[in-house]
C-alpha cells in the first residue's frame, strides 16, 4: 500500500534532489524512497556513497583547466553528473 505524505525540505536540498531526479530520467518521489531505503537497510556500509573531489592534477598543483574552485555551484553540478554515470554502471 502506497501512502502520501509531506516532508518538509531545505530549498536547496530539493533544488539539488529535483536537478538529480530530472537528470536520471526518473521522478523525485522514487529518488527519496531509494534514499530512504538506502537509510533504513541493515547493510549500512554498501549504502554510503563515497564523495568524489574534483578532478586534481598534480602535474600543475591544481585543479584541471576549466575548472573554477571558487565557482561552488559549477562544482556541485560537475559531482551531480558525476554521481549520475556511476549510477548508470551500478544498476
Amino acid at each position: 500500500m502506497i501512502e502520501r505524505t509531506t516532508v518538509r525540505l531545505p530549498r536547496e536540498l530539493l533544488t539539488r534532489a529535483k536537478r538529480k531526479a530530472v537528470a536520471e530520467h526518473r521522478t523525485l518521489t522514487s529518488l527519496i524512497e531509494e534514499g530512504l531505503r538506502l537509510v533504513v537497510s541493515d547493510n549500512q556500509k554498501k549504502s554510503k556513497a563515497q564523495r568524489v573531489l574534483p578532478r586534481y592534477s598534480d602535474a600543475v598543483g591544481g585543479p584541471l583547466p576549466g575548472i573554477d574552485i571558487a565557482d561552488s555551484a559549477a562544482l556541485q553540478e560537475m559531482e551531480d553528473l558525476e554521481y549520475v554515470e556511476r549510477m548508470k554502471h551500478f544498476k
